[in-house]
C-alpha cells in the first residue's frame, strides 16, 4: 500500500512493507512468550468502569456548561463522582461480556495502568473505518458524548484513536474542561526535546492517512525531522477494520508494531524517540524501548499528563 504523504514531501515516510527483519521477530517471540496467550480487543470486562449500554445514560439530567475547569470539578463533587479521566472510545460491535482489552498490562484502558479514575463513553457510529479518514459526520456525536462524560465527573476529555485530533478543535470549543484526543498533540513538544540534528519517528495504525496536516508542524525544517510509518494491511489493522473487531495478540501487536520500527530505523538511524499514535499501541511500549533503547511515547504519556493538570490521585 502506497502512502499518501508522497505529496508531502517534507515529511518522510516509509514502504508498507510488513515483513520484519528475522532477528527483531525472533527477538519478539524469545522476548515475551506470555504474550503469545493474550487474545485481546480494544476493552473489555464487566469489571471495566467504563462498560455500559448505549442508553445508559439516557435518565442523567443535562447540565449546564460550567464556567470554569474548576465548577467543573465541583459538578463532580456535587454528584458524589470522583474527578476522572474521560475517553471518548470507539465502537467495537461487541458485547461487554466480549471484551478482553482492559485486563492488560499497560493498556489504557485497563484501571490499573493509572494512579486516577478513567471512565469512557462508546461514540455511536465511531467504527475504525469511519475515525480514520476522518468522517465529519461523527463530530456532533464526539461533542455529546464529551458533555455525557463531565456529568459522570470528567474533569478532562481525551479519544481512544489518534485520528480523533481531527475532532479537536469543535470538541474543546464545546466544552469547559480540558482536552486531548490524540497522542499526535505532543508532536510539536517532542521534537524541541530531541537535538536537532535527530528525527521523531511516529508509528500509526495507518500511515495512509495520518498525513502532515495532522501533526501540528510548520516550516520546512520540522516537517524534515518528522518520518511516519504504519501497520496497514497487517494482523491488527485488518481485525480492527471488521464488524465486530476481531481480537488480536499482544505477540501480534508487537510483531507489527516492531516490524515497522526496524523499517523506520533502518531507513532513518538518526531517529532519537518514537511516538505511537494507536491506542492499542502502549501495550508494547515497553517491549519496543527495550528492543530500540529509544524513548517510546503513547497515549498513556498524554493521559498521564492531561489528568495532572487538573485532577487528583487515587489515596
Amino acid at each position: 500500500m502506497q502512502h499518501d504523504l508522497d505529496g508531502a514531501h517534507a515529511v518522510a515516510a516509509q514502504q508498507n512493507d510488513l515483513g520484519a527483519p528475522n532477528v527483531l521477530l525472533r527477538r519478539i517471540a524469545i522476548s515475551d512468550q506470555r504474550a503469545q496467550t493474550l487474545m485481546i480487543n480494544r476493552r473489555s470486562g464487566e469489571q471495566y468502569s467504563c462498560a455500559h449500554a448505549p442508553d445508559s445514560h439516557a435518565h442523567l439530567k443535562r447540565e449546564s456548561q460550567p464556567d470554569s475547569y474548576v465548577n467543573t470539578r465541583r459538578l463532580s463533587m456535587a454528584n458524589s463522582a470522583p474527578p476522572s479521566l474521560g475517553i471518548l472510545t470507539l465502537e467495537c460491535g461487541l458485547p461487554p461480556d466480549q471484551w478482553e482489552w482492559v485486563h492488560l498490562p499497560n493498556s489504557v484502558f485497563n484501571q490499573a495502568t493509572f494512579e486516577f479514575p478513567i471512565i469512557s463513553e462508546i461514540v455511536p457510529g465511531a467504527w475504525p473505518d469511519r475515525v480514520i479518514p476522518g468522517d465529519p459526520h461523527l463530530e456532533p456525536h464526539y461533542i455529546t458524548a464529551a458533555k455525557r462524560l463531565i456529568q459522570r465527573g470528567a474533569v478532562a476529555i481525551t479519544g481512544d484513536c489518534g485520528f480523533t485530533i481531527r475532532y479537536q478543535t469543535a470538541i474543546a470549543a464545546s466544552v469547559r474542561v480540558p482536552v486531548a484526543m490524540s497522542s499526535l498533540l505532543l508532536v510539536p513538544m517532542l521534537l524541541r526535546q530531541l537535538p536537532p540534528a535527530t528525527k521523531l519517528a511516529v508509528v500509526t495504525a495507518d500511515s495512509a492517512h495520518c498525513g502532515e496536516d495532522l501533526l501540528g508542524i510548520n516550516g520546512e525544517i520540522d516537517r524534515a525531522r518528522i518520518v511516519v510509518g504504519g501497520i496497514e494491511g497487517g494482523t491488527l489493522w485488518q481485525n480492527e477494520m471488521k464488524r465486530p473487531s476481531q481480537p488480536t495478540s499482544v505477540a501480534e501487536i508487537e510483531a507489527d508494531v516492531a516490524a515497522c520500527v526496524a523499517r523506520l530505523r533502518a531507513a532513518n538511524p538518526d531517529v532519537a524517540a518514537i511516538l505511537f499514535e494507536c491506542t492499542m499501541f502502549p501495550t508494547v511500549a515497553p517491549a519496543i524501548r527495550s528492543m530500540t533503547g529509544l524513548p517510546v511515547y503513547d497515549t498513556a504519556t498524554l493521559y498521564r499528563m492531561t489528568f495532572a493538570s487538573v485532577g487528583e490521585r487515587k489515596t
